[in-house]
C-alpha cells in the first residue's frame, strides 16, 4: 500500500519515546480504575447494596476476580486479532471504549449485577492494553531493552496503584462518588488523545520508502533486532553470557561446548503437526518448559498483587478500625518501593539474565510474606506502633514485588522469539508476540481472579497470619521452579547430563 501525505506530526508521533507514552499511559489508566475503587468496594457494598458486614470480603474478592476472570476470557482473541491486523492502534482504542463504559457504570451503577458488568468491561480493557501494549513495546524497543523498558514502564505504572486508592480514599471521604470518577474521567481523556495521536513504527515507515526519518533506524519488528534473540547468545547459567555486546562471542567458547551445535534445530516446528498447531504455532512453543514457567511467574506475581489489594483494605479496617482513606494511605508503603527499585530490576535483567531477578525475587518473598504475620500478633506494645510495623513490612514486600515485574515478559519473549528465528515465515510478518502476550495476560489475569478468592477464603477460615504462610510457600516453589527452568536449566544439571 502507498502513502502520499504523511500524517501531521509523524515524527513525533511515531518517536519511540512518544510511543512508550502512549503505552504506559495506557497501563497506568487502566491499573489506577482498577484501583481507584479498591479501598473503596467495601463501603460501596454495604452503603449501596446493604451488605452485611461477614459478607463484604466474599463481595469484594468476587469483584476483583470478575475483572481478571475477563481479562483470561479475551487474552488470546486480542492477541490473534491484534498479529492479523495492520496496526495495532485499531484494537488498542477499542479497548479504551470498554473501559470508559465500565467506568459510567460504576459511577452511577446501583445494584450489584451493574458492579459486576463494570468490572467485566474493565477487564476486558485490561486483556487489550496488556496484550496489544506490550507488543507495542516489543515492536518499539526489541528484546535486548525489554527488562529495562518493562521495568521502568512498570514503576512508572506502579504510581498509579500508589495513587489510586489513596486518591480514591481521599475523594471518596470529601466529595463522594462523583469525585472519585470525576478523576477518573479526566484521566480517560487524556489516554484517549495520546491512543489517537500515536503511530506505529511500521506504519510510519510506509510513508518514508527511503528511510531517511530518524524514526526508520530503529526496526519495527522484533526479529530484526539482534542481542537476546540470537541463538548466538542464549544463557548457560544465571549471567548474562555476552548478549550486552551485541555479537554473542562473551564467553563463547564455552557455550559451544554446552549448547547444541544448531540451536535452531531445537526450535524449529516439524511438519505434519496437526491443523490447530499449524494454525496457531504459538501453541507448540508451549512445549517448551522455559515458557511454561514463564507464564507461571506472571500467575504468581499477579496472584500476590491481588492477594495485596483484597486483604490490606479490610485487614486494616479489622486490625486498626481504619477507615477508605486510611486503608488507601497503606499501599504508599507497599508501591515506593516498586516505583523506586523497578527501573533497576528491569536493568538487572537485561545485564544477568532472567534467572537471578526471578530467584531472588521469589525467594525473598518468602520470610517478607511470613513477617506479616507479626502485627496480628500485636508485637508492639501500641497499635501506632503495630501500624508502623506493618507499614515496615509492606514496603519489604514491595522491594520483592519489584524484583519480579519483569523476568516473566522477558523470558517468555526470549524463548518465543528462538522459535520465531528457526522458523521463517511461519509466524506471519511481525510474528506471534501478541499473541505471546496475549498468554501472558490471560495467565497473569487468572492469577488476579484466583488470588482474591482463595485468599480472601483463607483469611476467613485460617486468619490472616496463616494466610500470609500459604501464599510464602507458594512464593518458596515459584523460585525452585525458577532455579530450575528460567534462563534454562542450571550449569551442574548441564555439566552432570
Amino acid at each position: 500500500m502507498s502513502y502520499h501525505k504523511p500524517p501531521t506530526g509523524l515524527r513525533w508521533r511515531a518517536n519511540t519515546l512518544f510511543i512508550l507514552t502512549t503505552v504506559a499511559v495506557g497501563m497506568f489508566t487502566d491499573l489506577f480504575l482498577y484501583g481507584l475503587v479498591v479501598p473503596v468496594l467495601p463501603f460501596m457494598l454495604k452503603e449501596r447494596m446493604d451488605l452485611p458486614e461477614d459478607k463484604v470480603q466474599s463481595y469484594v474478592s468476587g469483584l476483583l476476580a470478575a475483572y481478571a476472570g475477563a481479562s483470561v476470557i479475551f487474552s488470546i482473541p486480542i492477541g490473534i486479532i491484534a498479529d492479523k491486523t495492520n496496526a495495532r492502534r485499531t484494537p488498542f482504542l477499542c479497548g479504551l471504549t470498554a473501559l470508559l463504559a465500565a467506568t459510567l457504570m460504576l459511577a452511577f451503577g446501583r445494584n450489584l449485577a451493574m458492579l459486576i458488568v463494570a468490572r467485566v468491561l474493565q477487564g476486558t480493557s485490561a486483556a487489550v492494553v496488556w496484550t496489544v501494549g506490550l507488543a507495542m513495546v516489543l515492536d518499539t524497543v526489541g528484546p535486548s531493552h525489554l527488562g529495562k523498558v518493562i521495568g521502568s514502564i512498570f514503576s512508572f505504572i506502579s504510581v498509579g496503584e500508589l495513587a489510586a486508592p489513596v486518591l480514591g480514599g481521599v475523594l471518596y471521604r470529601k466529595t463522594g462518588y462523583a469525585g472519585v470518577f470525576g478523576l477518573g474521567a479526566a484521566l480517560l481523556a487524556v489516554d484517549f488523545i495520546l491512543r489517537v495521536l500515536v503511530i506505529e513504527k511500521k506504519v510510519a515507515l510506509k510513508y518514508d520508502k527511503d528511510k531517511s526519518l530518524a524514526l526508520a533506524q530503529e526496526a519495527s519488528n522484533p526479529r530484526e533486532h539482534g542481542g537476546r534473540g540470537q541463538h548466538e547468545t542464549i544463557r548457560v547459567d544465571s549471567r548474562s553470557d555476552g548478549h550486552e555486546n551485541g555479537n554473542g562471542n562473551g564467553n563463547g567458547g564455552e557455550q559451544e561446548r554446552l549448547l547444541p551445535k544448531n540451536e535452531d534445530d531445537y526450535h524449529r516446528i516439524p511438519e505434519g503437526r496437526n491443523r490447530l498447531f499449524r494454525t496457531l504455532p504459538i501453541l507448540y512453543c508451549l512445549c517448551n518448559p522455559r515458557l511454561l514457567v514463564a507464564l507461571l511467574l506472571a500467575f504468581v506475581q499477579a496472584f500476590l498483587l491481588a492477594t495485596f489489594d483484597a486483604t490490606i483494605p479490610t485487614e486494616a479496617q479489622s486490625l486498626f478500625d481504619f477507615d477508605s482513606l486510611q486503608a488507601g494511605l497503606l499501599f504508599i508503603a507497599l508501591d515506593i518501593p516498586y516505583l523506586l527499585l523497578g527501573p533497576l530490576a528491569g536493568w538487572a535483567v537485561d545485564k544477568y539474565g532472567t534467572k537471578p531477578a526471578a530467584v531472588l525475587g521469589f525467594g525473598y518473598l518468602v520470610p517478607a510474606l511470613i513477617l506479616l504475620r507479626l502485627p496480628t500478633q500485636h508485637v508492639a506494645s501500641s497499635q501506632t506502633g503495630n501500624i508502623v510495623l506493618y507499614c515496615a513490612l509492606l514496603a519489604l514486600n514491595g522491594v520483592g514485588l519489584a524484583v519480579i515485574g519483569s523476568p516473566s515478559i522477558v523470558e517468555a519473549s526470549d524463548v518465543v522469539q528462538k522459535y520465531d528465528k528457526a522458523n521463517p515465515g511461519l509466524f506471519g510478518e511481525d510474528g506471534p508476540y501478541a499473541q505471546l502476550y496475549g498468554f501472558n495476560s490471560l495467565v497473569f489475569s487468572a492469577g488476579l481472579t484466583v488470588g482474591p478468592v482463595i485468599t480472601g477464603a483463607l483469611r476467613d477460615s485460617v486468619g490472616y497470619a496463616n494466610m500470609n504462610i500459604v501464599v510464602a510457600a507458594i512464593s518458596a516453589l515459584t523460585a525452585l521452579l525458577s532455579f530450575l527452568f528460567v534462563g534454562g536449566p542450571p550449569r551442574w544439571t548441564r555439566m552432570t547430563g
